[in-house]
This record gives C-alpha cells, structure tokens and sequence, in this order.
C-alpha cells in the first residue's frame, strides 16, 4: 500500500474546510530526476549531432580557421581576395556597427564559410577514398603500391576521435550494377542447376528482358540510386519482411546461445541481474555514441552502423497489409514475462541506473511473486508467434484502448522483452548433443507463447543460469545483435563478476518499489482468437528438426595453412554433403554483408558454381588427386570472388529484386524476373563471425558461445524457399573449433538435420585429407563435450 501511495505525486480531497492537496515530495524527486535524465540525453544527442555532422573535422577546427584567417589580415593580406570586402557591404546590421566591428564579423562570416567548404571537400574526399575496393580482390598478404596510398589517406581524412556514427555520411552509396552484367552473372549461376534445354530457354528470357523491359526498369532504379542513400533496404525491409504475413517466429526470428562451458553462475537472478545491467551499460554508451565504429575486423575500413539506432526501445507492431517497425527514443523499463504473467521492471531510480544486485532483487521479486496470471493472459504472446494478420485485427480490436493498450504499450515501449523460464537448458547430461538441440529450439521458439518475438530482442533467462537471446529480423541484421550479445557476455563475466556465493556484487536498496504487474482484460473471443495462433505456431514448432554440433577435430589454423579461406572452405564441404545426401546441386543462399556502403544490409553469394560442381564431381568420381586438387582450387577462388563482388556492390539477387519490384509498381510482368524469383533455395547458409577480442580462447577456451542461428527458411515474402531444404548457420571459433546449426522440416521425408550434419562432418575430412594429405589422420574424436561446467567464482 505504501509503494502505491508512493507512485501518486499528489492527492486532492474536497472537505468542508475546503481542498486537501497532499504532495509527495518522492514522486515528485523522482518526476524531476527523470526529467534531468531526459534533458541530459537530449543535450548529449545535440553535442554529438554537432559533431557528426562536422566529421571529419572537428568543432575546435571552426576556432583554429577563424583565428588564422584573422591572423593574416593584421598582417594587412587579403586571404578572401576580396570577398570578406563583399561580406562587409552586405551586412545587414552594418548601419549600427563600427567598421572594425564589421570588418571582424565579416571575417568570422568569410572562415565559417572557408571552414565549412573543407568539411565538405575532406567529406568528399573521405567518400571518394571509402568507394575503393580493389583491396579486396588483391592476393592476400600482397598489397600493392596504389593501396598503400589508399590505407594511408584513409588515415589521414578519417580523423582522430570518430564516434559512433561519425562515418555515416562519408559512406559511400550503393552501386547499381548494369543490367547486361546481372543477366551475365546470373545466367552463370544457374548454369550447373538446369540441363541444356532449359538453360537455352532460360538465356532467351534473358536476352528479352535485356533488351526491352529491362532497361526501362534500370531507368527507374537509377533515378531512385540518385535520389536515396542505398536503392535496396528501405524496399528490401518492407518487401521481404513487413510485408510476409505468415508467422515471424520460426520463419524470421534467429537466436543467440551462452557460454558452451562455462555457466558464471547458476542462479537465475543473478545471471539476469549482471546481464541486464551489461545491456543498459551497453545502451548508455550507444545512446552516447561512445562505441568505436564497426570497421572491418583487421583493418579501418569503417561499416555502416545506422541498424544500431533500432537495437533498444524498439518493437515490430503488426498491420493488415504490412507490419511497422517502432522505435522510441528512450524506456526506463523493461518487460518481464514468468509462469504467465508479464511485469514492468523499472531499472532506473531516482535518474540512476539500478546496480547488478538490485535488478537480481527485483528479479527475484517476480520468481518469487504468487499471483496468478490474469484470464486468457498466460498464452497472450501467441499472437505475436501466429499469422500477422490475425494478430493485427485483434490487436486494433481489444488492445486499442483502456487496461490492454496500456499494459501492451509498457510491453512495446519496453527497452527490450525478458523470458524467466522454468526449464534447465545448455549442454548438459548423458546425451550433450540432444542438450544442445533442445536448447536451440527453446531459445528459436520457446512453448510459442513464452517469448514476446515483436520486440528486437527478448533475452531469455533460464532456471540453471543459463541465458540466449532471440532477435527479430525486421530492423537489423544478426551481427548487430551479436555485437551487443558478445559484449554482454563478456561485461558478466570479466567486468561485473559474482561473489562466493554466486549472487551479483553490491548493496541493495529495499525501499525499490516492487515490480509492476501488468494486467489484463481479454475478452472469449480473444481467447479464441489466441487459441487458434498458438495451434498454427504450434504446428510450425513442432515442424523443427534442429541439430547443433561443436566440430573440434580442426578449425581454421589447419584450413589456413592449406592456403585456403576458411569460408569457402566450409562452403565447398557444404556442396559436397549435399551433393552426396541427395545426389544433385541446388540454389545455396549465402548472406554476404554490404555495410561497406550508407544503409547497406545483405547480399546473396550463390555459392552453387559451374566451378563447385566441377570439383564435387571429381571428388566423388574418381579422378586423380592433383586434378581434384586444380579443381578444388578453382573453385574455392570463384567462392571468394563472388563474395567480395557481393560484399562491393557486384552482387545480381537485390538487383534483381529491386527490377522485380519496379515492374510491380509499373503493372507490368516479366517473365523472366517472375522465374528468377520462383526458383527455389534449398539450402540457406550463413556465417556468424565473433568478436575474438572479447575472449581468450587460447588460455581460456572455456569462454567460447556456441554462436546462433535460425530455421532453413528465412521469412521472405518474395523469394520461393523450399520446404525440403536445409539451414545451416556456422562460426568460426578460433583456431581449432567450428559450430554449426542445422535446421530443416520434421515434415519433409528426404531431410534429417542429423545425418546431414553427419555428412558435413565426412566432407571436412574428405576436404582436409585433400589438401594435406601428409597432415590429416581420418581419426575424428567425438564431437559431444562434457556436461557443462559452472564456474561461480569469476
């Protein structure tokens, strides 16, 4: 009674004496606390704005000009030949000033000028520079003359102190590549997929478009390449995925996992109190654009950091037609779902950031809270795992308005979405492998209704301490998300620690008002209507065969001394597993970034080549070792090749989804657009790179994350996915490890994610012994690890 006393900041009563106004002056600290907070964010985000927006020059370079071009007219020279003369006449308070007055404004005016001109021209100058990307085609390890001078002048214009977003405007724009070399190198691609008679069909569609539609579809991207920052994301967000109206969980949504060995500590609210407090620790310095920009591991090349603004405070709200992506400036809350029920968890008292042991009380507040949930609230988060439409509809209907729109704001307002789950995941017990399975699908899914997949991420907390994140795809791609997740990790375990006896370190006030519970009016036919999106996600979860494994028996250091790219490495191993499971080559989808370029998201890398075919040919077909050898070789190349063409703007998949959706604006049909977008992609592939800075896995190898992944078919409303393909997400964990996430259907008869992995598993071998035959023993050692090992004391 007290703490509800406490939220009210005054109270009036009428009484025959007259008003009563009672005032408490904690609610009203607490009103003028935040408003300081409020204040001094905005303040932040103005003196940043200021300097971003000078970039790559600075503030204090505005005083330097001012005073040497003062400097050089008392020495009685004219640095403005003469337009600082021109100032003078033109001031329009010259009437009212004294000549040195005037003469002394109009040079301010003449170097703000002359000072912003050379913002401009070193902005351009950066840009231009930021466009080259022979680099990338260069042998490694062999750096030519030209880029020499390219990697020192990038130095020189990128300035001293960059902040977060301080390259944004210098990145260049995304390419539009010509028609003639997207039909070429499309054509290439699909050449080891179709016999002769339909390839000759397929390059006569080809040549027709080319030479008619075609080219009135470029005209139209061309003008939109000139007017936007990047021709493809805005579409590629609202086609590919606000626009899909079938279930994002599963579909889109992806997932994180913890430490594979170590759990800090096994109690639940303790794991969520340090973590949580790393995660708003992260948000501060995000909000205060402290964080170094995201650069290209291993050299400065700066990457486009814009999906960062959306990572916090942000929420995917459904609609009839297309969803909508939300994003507030600030929350002070999070959203907590136990047992049913949801809960506001506010993390700031009195303008402050609540420390690691006060948010593990509070946490411990909800577990311990016996309430009972409220009618039809334990399976509510089902309309967010269902069909979008019906979600839509109910969510205008009854959460529009009174108790439900107020709990659902504090639920879509919230910083990010907390799952307290009762279950124990991680790899533990006498099946480590079956461990692992479980513990993907519950952080992919959960029981469909235990996580709120709306919101850009929900962090899931388990009984045994163990943790995993689940991102929503709409507004960012998985390395953002990954940033943020590794960091936190290692803020838990190497910054924050526990005590002895596992709790979060610190002192605790237990004046914190408890947590809000959120409550709830849901009508029957709400109910029915949640019912029937938790059957269809349900059904849609039950369909998941996943399969996660820790590939142990080597990593990159063997593939890199074969002179080979680990990436294309586990490429070609990928082609040859199915080739051999299935026996035919199918359409691979391999996400490349193109953050190089202003807004950039993804690329597809068709890893499936006339060169991956030839050599997965000769593997299996008997031909002699150095001829395999040459093949193999070429192959690996052309994987690399495509892959900076994509990662550089040579990419042919969003340029031909850009031509597609401009024919669909223009009410005209492509025959050959509309059989590029029908072709099927059985296999989805993906690589998830690591901060290794983090961590040290040489002496503390222990501290590895088994990486993340998502379901084979990524929710994309205008790309054909096959349902009897596979998914296969995999990192590179240092030198000796590789994980990798398998998924495909239950349904389907001719996929099982397990003996696929089997086979990936066969084909890193064949590979290996390949190239070093001499080196590589076909011994593999078992692939499960030990029951998890939890560490308290860090």
């Amino acid at each position: 009674m007290a703490e509800a006393h406490q939220a009210v900041a005054f109270q009036f009563t009428v009484t025959p004496e007259g008003i009563d106004l009672q005032l408490s002056h904690q609610a009203l600290t607490e009103i003028y606390l935040s408003g300081v907070r409020s204040w001094k964010k905005r303040i932040i985000r103005l003196k940043n704005s200021v300097i971003t927006g000078v970039y790559p020059a600075s503030p204090s370079s505005w005083l330097f000009v001012v005073i040497a071009i003062l400097a050089t007219m008392y020495t009685r020279s004219d640095p403005s030949m003469g337009l600082i003369a021109k100032i003078q006449e033109h001031l329009p308070v010259s009437q009212s000033m004294s000549s040195q007055c005037q003469a002394l404004v109009s040079a301010v005016v003449f170097s703000t000028m002359l000072w912003l001109l050379l913002i401009f021209t070193m902005r351009l100058c950066l840009k231009q520079l930021l466009s080259y990307h022979r680099w990338m085609f260069e042998q490694h390890g062999k750096m030519s003359n030209t880029t020499k001078v390219w990697v020192a002048l990038v130095r020189i214009f990128s300035g001293r102190k960059p902040l977060l977003y301080s390259y944004q405007a210098s990145l260049p724009n995304l390419p539009l590549p010509a028609i003639k070399d997207t039909v070429k190198r499309y054509l290439e691609s699909v050449r080891p997929l179709m016999d002769d008679e339909k390839y000759e069909r397929m390059t006569q569609l080809a040549a027709e478009f080319e030479s008619s539609l075609g080219n009135r579809l470029q005209w139209y991207l061309k003008l939109k390449a000139l007017w936007a920052a990047n021709y493809v994301s805005d579409w590629w967000e609202e086609y590919v995925y606000l626009r899909g109206r079938g279930p994002i969980m599963v579909n889109s949504n992806y997932y994180g996992m913890d430490f594979l060995h170590v759990t800090p500590t096994p109690i639940q609210a303790a794991r969520a109190g340090n973590t949580i407090h790393g995660f708003f620790l992260y948000r501060r310095k995000l909000n205060k654009e402290e964080l170094q920009p995201i650069r290209i591991p291993g050299t400065s090349i700066p990457l486009c950091s814009a999906q960062c603004e959306r990572l916090f405070n942000t929420t995917r709200t459904p609609g009839e037609e297309t969803d909508n992506v939300q994003h507030w400036q600030d929350s002070d809350h999070i959203a907590v779902y136990h047992r049913g029920r949801y809960f506001r968890l506010k993390v700031y008292q009195a303008g402050r950031l609540l420390c690691p042991r006060e948010i593990e009380f509070q946490i411990q507040r909800i577990l311990d809270d016996p309430s009972p949930p409220c009618k039809g609230e334990v399976h509510l988060g089902a309309l967010t795992a269902g069909d979008r439409v019906p979600w839509a509809n109910a969510r205008t209907k009854y959460f529009s308005s009174g108790v439900n729109k107020r709990s659902l704001d504090c639920i879509e307002k919230a910083a990010f979405f907390v799952c307290l789950d009762d279950d124990e995941q991680g790899m533990m017990g006498d099946d480590p492998v079956a461990s692992l399975d479980r513990y993907a699908k519950s952080l992919l899914h959960g029981k469909c209704y235990d996580r709120w997949f709306d919101k850009s991420f929900s962090v899931v907390y388990y009984k045994n301490g163990k943790t995993g994140v689940n991102g929503e795809h709409s507004w960012a791609d998985a390395p953002v998300l990954a940033h943020l997740w590794e960091t936190t990790l290692a803020t838990d375990c190497f910054q924050l620690g526990y005590n002895t006896e596992g709790h979060c370190k610190g002192e605790v006030d237990t004046s914190l008002p408890r947590p809000q519970k959120l409550n709830w009016e849901i009508p029957p036919e709400c109910e029915e209507q949640i019912s029937q999106s938790m059957e269809v996600a349900q059904a849609l979860a039950d369909d998941v065969d996943f399969h996660v494994f820790v590939f142990r028996d080597f990593g990159k250091g063997k593939i890199k001394r074969c002179k080979v790219s680990p990436d294309a490495f586990i490429q070609m191993a990928i082609q040859l597993a199915y080739y051999r499971y299935r026996g035919t080559f199918c359409l691979t989808y391999e996400a490349s970034m193109t953050r190089l370029f202003r807004e950039g998201r993804t690329e597809t890398v068709r890893s499936c080549t006339n060169e991956s075919s030839a050599f997965v040919r000769a593997l299996d077909g008997g031909e002699v070792s150095p001829c395999k050898l040459r093949l193999f070789r070429a192959a690996s190349e052309k994987h690399q090749n495509l892959y900076r063409l994509a990662m550089t703007g040579g990419g042919i998949d969003r340029h031909l989804f850009c031509l597609f959706i401009v024919s669909k604006y223009l009410g005209v049909d492509s025959p050959f657009l509309k059989e590029v977008l029908s072709e099927p992609w059985r296999l989805s592939t993906s690589q998830t790179a690591m901060q290794l800075q983090l961590f040290d896995l040489v002496n503390h190898p222990e501290y590895i994350s088994c990486g993340g992944g998502n379901d084979y078919k990524h929710h994309l409303s205008l790309l054909q996915v096959a349902d009897d393909g596979y998914g296969v997400s995999y990192s590179i964990c240092g030198e000796n490890r590789i994980n990798f996430h398998i998924s495909c259907k239950h349904s389907c008869p001719d996929t099982d994610a397990h003996k696929f992995g089997a086979e990936i598993m066969k084909s890193l071998h064949d590979l290996l012994q390949l190239l070093s035959p001499n080196q590589h023993q076909h011994q593999p050692r078992k692939t499960e690890d030990k029951s998890t090992e939890v560490k308290k004391d860090l």
